[in-house]
């Protein structure tokens, strides 16, 4: 898509939804596009239409590729805080025709995904914190 086209459309959202900030769509675009990349080499190159779950595991992968540690931070000063955010964005390119949708595609589809610490915080974790073991703590004489 057009670059002046697409900055237009999201202008147009921006204009009705403050809830989230430009690079929010920016970046749910690129991670379409590393989510059908993804999904095309498992299917022999076809390109398909991407289920909401297929989506957000695309945007938790491609968010950790790219910002590592400082995922969730970035995501949260987009104003994304949740799986469901990423639904609202997603439909609300769908409402300015950036984005197709099939009838089966929903909101809901978006509602149970991850817990964002579990997804964009705890693989950075130390070992025995991802795991929940804890340390003995020698006592002080």
């Amino acid at each position: 898509m057009h670059e002046l086209n697409f900055d237009l459309k999201v202008d147009q959202i921006i204009a009705r939804d403050v809830r989230y900030r430009r690079e929010a769509y920016a970046f749910l675009r690129e991670a379409l596009d590393f989510t059908q990349k993804l999904l095309s080499r498992e299917n022999q190159q076809k390109i398909r239409h991407i289920t909401g779950q297929e989506l957000l595991d695309g945007i938790r992968q491609f968010a950790l590729k790219e910002y590592g540690p400082m995922a969730a931070t970035v995501l949260e000063e987009w104003g994304v805080t949740s799986c469901p955010d990423f639904g609202e964005i997603v439909f609300n390119m769908v409402d300015v025709g950036l984005l197709a949708r099939t009838e089966e595609d929903r909101r809901e589809h978006f509602q149970n995904g991850y817990d964002f610490t579990t997804a964009f915080r705890k693989p950075f974790w130390p070992k025995d914190k991802q795991t929940g073991e804890k340390k003995e703590v020698a006592e002080l004489n």
